[in-house]
C-alpha cells in the first residue's frame, strides 16, 4: 500500500491559480476530509471535476475545483486528486496544511513523477525530460524535451537493444545446438548489425554536445573598444534596455549579463568593458573581467565601429579571436564606412554588417549565429541524449558493442562476442531504468521540484 503524498504543484508566487496534488491508495477519502461540497470526492466518477470549497478543521478556505483520477489512469498511476484554488500563496500552503492534518504527508523532490517510474507509466529517459520540459527557455529546447517525453530517445535504444537481445539469443541457441547453423550468426551478418548499432549510437553521443547547447544556451561574449555599439547591440538581442548606452567611451565599466531567446534557443550574453590601455582604476578592472569573459566564451561576439578607421585597440581583439569561435560585427553600418573591411574578412572567417542602433542586419547574424553553433540542422524531434547520465550509458554501449565488433573481426568465439553484447543491452537497460539501480533512481529524481 502506498503512502498518500501531497505538494503544491504549481509556482509558489501570487497567481490566478495553484494547484495542489494528492497521490496514493488512499488520495480521495483524504481529500474527502478537507473537502466539502454538493458532491463528494468518494462518489465522483473517474476523471470528473466537482466544485466546492477546501476546509481546515471546518474552517473554509477558499472555493475549488477538484479534478479525482483514479489509478491506474493518472499521472503517477495511483489514485490523484488535484485541488484547484485562487493562486494566493496562503491559500495554497494553508489547502496543503489541511491536506496534511488530514494524512498526507509532504511529497519528497520528483515523488510524483517517481511513482509514475516505479509504476511504469514513463521510462527514465521520459521523466528526465519532464524536468528538461519545466526548465525548457528556447523554443528548440521546448520542442526536443517535448519530444524526448513522448520516447523519441527511448523507442531508438529500444529499437538497438532488441537487436542486440536477438544476437544474444541466437548465441544462446547456438550454444544449446551447435550443430544448427544460425545465419544471424555469420560473421558478415554479425558484423553488420554491429556496425548499424555502434553507428546509431555514435551520433547519438555527437548530437549530446548540440543538445546541451538547445538546452543550457550557449555562453557569448560581446566585446570590442570603447564606443562601438557593444551595449547597443546587447539590447537589441535582448529586445529592451539592458545596458547604459551613451556617447562616452566607457560608459560600461563591468560585464552586464543576460539571457536571450534568440534564433530559438538562448544566448547567455556578457556585454563587457571596452578592451583598451586604460590608467583609470575602475575601468582596469572592467577591462580585466572582459578579457577573462573573452577567454572563457562558447561564442565571441567582437563589434567594430564601421565609421570609424581600425585602431590599435582593434586589431589586438582581430588577433584574439581569429582561432576562436567568433564573429567580427560591423556596426554602425547606417554610417559610411571607413573601417577596412578587406582586412578584417581576410583576417575573420565569419563577418556580418548591421546596424544595431536601428536593428538591421540581426537577422543575418542569428544566420551565422545557427550556423556556429551547430543548430541549423537540429532537428527536435529526433532521438537526443540531454544529460550525463544518458551519455555515460550511451558510452557504455558503445564500449560493449566495439568489444563485441573485435571479437567477430578477430575471429574470437561467439562466447566472447556474447559478453560485449550483454554489456551494451545491460547499458541500455540503465539507461531507460529497466534495470537502474535504487542510487540512480533517487539521485535523477532528486534534482526534480517537490510538486513534479
Amino acid at each position: 500500500m502506498s503512502e498518500t503524498i501531497a505538494a503544491i504543484s504549481t509556482a509558489l508566487l501570487p497567481a490566478g491559480l495553484g494547484v495542489i496534488r494528492i497521490s496514493g491508495d488512499s488520495a480521495v477519502q483524504t481529500a474527502q476530509k478537507i473537502w466539502r461540497g454538493r458532491k463528494k470526492l468518494t462518489e465522483l466518477a473517474p476523471n470528473t471535476a466537482a466544485v466546492g470549497e477546501a476546509v481546515f478543521l471546518d474552517t473554509p478556505i477558499d472555493e475549488c475545483v477538484a479534478l479525482v483520477f483514479c489509478a491506474p489512469h493518472s499521472y503517477t498511476g495511483e489514485d490523484v486528486v488535484e485541488i484547484s484554488c485562487h493562486g494566493g500563496v496562503y491559500l495554497v500552503c494553508r489547502v496543503l496544511e489541511a491536506a496534511i492534518s488530514a494524512g498526507a504527508r509532504i511529497a519528497q523532490p520528483g515523488e510524483f513523477t517517481k511513482r509514475a517510474f516505479l509504476n511504469g507509466k514513463l521510462d527514465l529517459t521520459r521523466a528526465e525530460a519532464v524536468m528538461d520540459l519545466i526548465g525548457a527557455q528556447g523554443e528548440a529546447a521546448a520542442r526536443a524535451a517535448l519530444s524526448q517525453h513522448e520516447g523519441a530517445l527511448f523507442k531508438t535504444i529500444e529499437k538497438l537493444k532488441q537487436q542486440l537481445v536477438e544476437i544474444s539469443a541466437d548465441i544462446t541457441a547456438w550454444v544449446d545446438f551447435p550443430d544448427e547453423g544460425v545465419p544471424s550468426l555469420e560473421p558478415e551478418t554479425l558484423k553488420s548489425n554491429l556496425e548499424e548499432v555502434l553507428s546509431a549510437l555514435d551520433n547519438l553521443s555527437k548530437n549530446f554536445s548540440r543538445g546541451r547547447i538547445i538546452k543550457e544556451g550557449v555562453e557569448t561574449a560581446i566585446v570590442g573598444r570603447p564606443n562601438v555599439g557593444k551595449s547597443t547591440l546587447m539590447n537589441a538581442l535582448a529586445g529592451y534596455e539592458k545596458s547604459i548606452v551613451t556617447d562616452v567611451p566607457g560608459t560600461t565599466r563591468d560585464v552586464v549579463e543576460d539571457s536571450v531567446n534568440f534564433a530559438g534557443f538562448v544566448l547567455r550574453l556578457w556585454d563587457t568593458a571596452g578592451l583598451r590601455e586604460t590608467k583609470d582604476a575602475v575601468e582596469s578592472i572592467g577591462v580585466a573581467r572582459a578579457r577573462e569573459k573573452l577567454d572563457a566564451a562558447q561564442l565571441v561576439l567582437a563589434v567594430f565601429d564601421g565609421s570609424r578607421e581600425l585602431n590599435e585597440d582593434d586589431n589586438k581583439i582581430i588577433e584574439n579571436i581569429k582561432n576562436r569561435n567568433a564573429i567580427a560585427v560591423i556596426n554602425k553600418c547606417d554610417l559610411p564606412l571607413k573601417i577596412d573591411r578587406e582586412y578584417i574578412e581576410r583576417k575573420t572567417k565569419h563577418v556580418v554588417y548591421l546596424s544595431a542602433d536601428k536593428g538591421e542586419g540581426i537577422g543575418a547574424l542569428e544566420e551565422i549565429i545557427r550556423e556556429l553553433t551547430d543548430i541549423a540542422g537540429f532537428d527536435p524531434g529526433a532521438a537526443l541524449v540531454a544529460n550525463g547520465r544518458q551519455l555515460e550509458c550511451v558510452r557504455r554501449a558503445i564500449d560493449g558493442a566495439r568489444d563485441a565488433l573485435e571479437a567477430v573481426n578477430f575471429g574470437m568465439t561467439l562466447d566472447a562476442v556474447s559478453v560485449g553484447v550483454n554489456d551494451a543491452v545491460t547499458a541500455f537497460c540503465e539507461l531507460t531504468g529497466e534495470r537502474a539501480s535504487d542510487e540512480v533512481i533517487n539521485r535523477v529524481f532528486s534534482k526534480f521540484c517537490i510538486g513534479k
